[in-house]
């Protein structure tokens, strides 16, 4: 059984060898490395530590916080190149004839195929907007990754449909009371073409009234926006929202891509999580000019996301911090646009923020969500800052070891039942397939 107290031993952290005391999950102490009688002697850590610990010697390895992956459809790892080379429009209306078939144990399945990938490529927590969500709750916290599972509104102004999504998100956040562990429930609203107006009020106030964040796609696509204000008057998805009382600092933004001036203004003022999803955005030509700079100097509070993999074809928060930095760069035509720091604390400090999440940083007190990056390789090589050589050189199998709420999920590599895993989510691809 693993141990709760872990001393990690010889670990770079900001650039200088520390050593890391780790105990019920959290970060109680972090000192230069060579500490670690010291360590034993403070009384308190003492006691903790006499129940016995861990000592893992991590020289050669670099300390980051865990990724937070701010919009997923997890299961969707299923669903990689099922349909590829189309516009947004034709992909949605094929997705979601093949999610037809889904059921149940697909969603368990690829829930917990995407938790291997978001594990080996630096994820500890996930946002996620999907079907079955129990299920996908259950494979999550068996694989120890941190989960945040919504129950998705999208009744396309179907009057049963939409009466049949009320009784089950009112039961399904009752059953949330009875959770012990750290995953966390909110509500989805799809969209705003997909969701009735009667609806998107019904959620907003149900999330409202139970604190509860909620998720949404908001300004996707063109189509999305001339649409919606065809629809409304001349609103835009933001505006209309807005107009209908939904925005505020517990609204996570999916995409947020195509906003005017006052889009923006809204956003920062409504202090909204906006959530970056730049491989799928750009794969299904949605769009490539996030406004990061303008969103963050309105107050928004900016986070990155992989959307699922039917259209960004993987879950790896490091490729999408490099490609959000360098498209920001090319169409600003300015290299210093979006810097390494504010690039990390998008993918890190942000996402927590919007969460409402004790993590996002390797300090004292935090829970002990912890990447081990392994820097005995080329990309590691130059003079160049750690930060520039693991965002814009590595690649995410750099990452040796992945933490959770202090426990290893990812050892060397390893992820405890990967072939047993991939074996039955092979069994699931018949149901998309036929």
């Amino acid at each position: 059984m693993a141990k709760e107290n872990i001393v990690l031993k010889n670990i770079t952290l900001d650039g200088k060898a520390s050593d890391i005391v780790v105990s019920g999950g959290i970060i109680r102490k972090i000192l230069p490395a060579g500490n670690l009688q010291n360590i034993l002697q403070d009384n308190d850590l003492a006691k903790v530590l006499s129940e016995g610990m861990e000592v893992v010697d991590c020289y050669g390895k670099t300390a980051m916080p865990g990724f937070i992956n701010m919009h997923t459809h997890a299961a969707m790892s299923l669903m990689r190149g099922i349909e590829e080379d189309v516009v947004f429009q034709d992909w949605i209306d094929a997705i979601w004839k093949i999610e037809a078939n889904v059921d149940s144990d697909f969603v368990y399945w690829g829930t917990k195929v995407a938790a291997i990938e978001m594990l080996k490529t630096g994820t500890t927590t996930f946002n996620d907007q999907y079907w079955s969500p129990t299920h996908a709750k259950v494979a999550a916290k068996e694989m120890g990754i941190r989960p945040v599972i919504s129950y998705v509104v999208l009744d396309k102004s179907d009057p049963s449909e939409a009466s049949r999504q009320r009784d089950q998100c009112e039961r399904m956040y009752e059953a949330s009371l009875k959770w012990n562990d750290d995953a966390i429930f909110s509500v989805s609203l799809h969209a705003v073409y997909s969701v009735s107006e009667e609806m998107i009020l019904w959620a907003s106030e149900f999330a409202r009234g139970h604190d509860l964040l909620l998720h949404i796609h908001l300004s996707e696509t063109e189509k999305e926006v001339l649409d919606c204000k065809a629809a409304h008057g001349g609103l835009s998805p933001v505006e209309y929202l807005d107009r209908l009382g939904v925005l505020d600092s517990r609204t996570i933004a999916a995409h947020s891509l195509w906003l005017s001036e006052n889009d923006v203004r809204i956003l920062g003022e409504r202090k909204v999580n906006c959530v970056h999803n730049i491989n799928s955005n750009t794969k299904l030509a949605s769009g490539y000019k996030f406004l990061y700079n303008e969103l963050r100097d309105a107050g928004a509070n900016v986070c990155i996301g992989t959307d699922g993999c039917a259209s960004s074809n993987n879950l790896d928060i490091l490729e999408a911090l490099k490609t959000s930095a360098i498209i920001q760069k090319a169409w600003r035509n300015d290299p210093k646009a979006w810097p390494l720091d504010e690039l990390l604390r998008c993918a890190t400090v942000n996402g927590a923020k919007a969460l409402r999440l004790n993590t996002g940083e390797i300090a004292e007190g935090k829970a002990a969500d912890i990447l081990f990056v392994d820097t005995d390789n080329s990309f590691f090589l130059s003079p160049g800052s750690f930060l520039a050589n693991f965002i814009y050189s590595a690649h995410s199998d750099c990452i040796e070891s992945v933490m959770v709420n202090g426990k290893f999920v990812m050892r060397g590599r390893k992820i405890e039942g990967e072939k047993d895993i991939l074996r039955e989510a092979r069994k699931m691809i018949g149901l998309i397939s036929e």
